[in-house]
């Protein structure tokens, strides 16, 4: 086996172990399992044609989540003004199976992840539900360590004090229908979010 053979068979292993991150960090990105998985094919394919660019021995995971993270950015400028939402499909990823409050308990911190600015929003899904570290954060999004963690740990104190206090408003909208709110909230922004340096 050629050395050339070796990295790509060793770049294959690795990208092939961080498949389950990847589609779970692009499903709690896209709010959406079946475009999560669209995210993360595109990603996956995106990384395998750009495997020469990668540098052996750097944080693979780091970098495929940087690409999935700046997919789904990229997908929301395109089309956030065109596409229609699928109420149906989003209404079924919000079906409680062993917790008869979780439909609750999501509308509640929907309304609350709302009350937040963007860049603190985006930092407290990546450590949160993205499983990063700070510094993997950090190096996704381009900004220091220390600028990461005041958002997650800003994000938290208000989301923490938001829910205690039940602050984070009343509106129209069904908690049945959180997840379908999301994301017409992400098609309607002014602009897709994003933690910026």
């Amino acid at each position: 086996m050629t050395p050339h053979s070796e990295a790509s068979e060793a770049f294959r292993a690795e990208l092939t172990a961080l498949i389950p991150h990847m589609r779970a960090f692009a499903k709690s990105m896209c709010g959406d399992p079946t475009a999560g998985d669209d995210l993360a094919q595109d990603a996956l394919l995106k990384a395998w044609t750009a495997h020469a660019s990668y540098v052996p021995g750097t944080n693979m995971k780091a970098w495929v989540f940087m690409i999935i993270r700046n997919g789904f950015y990229s997908e929301r400028r395109r089309s956030w003004r065109s596409v229609e939402l699928d109420t149906e499909t989003a209404e079924r990823t919000l079906e409680a199976v062993s917790n008869p409050t979780a439909t609750l308990e999501l509308d509640e911190l929907r309304r609350a992840l709302q009350c937040l600015p963007d860049d603190q929003r985006e930092a407290l899904i990546l450590i949160g539900a993205g499983g990063f570290s700070y510094e993997q954060v950090a190096e996704i999004a381009s900004c220091a360590v220390g600028t990461v963690k005041s958002r997650v740990s800003r994000a938290r104190d208000r989301i923490a004090l938001i829910l205690a206090e039940a602050s984070f408003g009343k509106d129209d909208i069904q908690p049945s229908e959180a997840m379908t709110n999301i994301l017409a909230q992400l098609r309607n922004a002014d602009r897709p979010l994003a933690i910026a340096a």
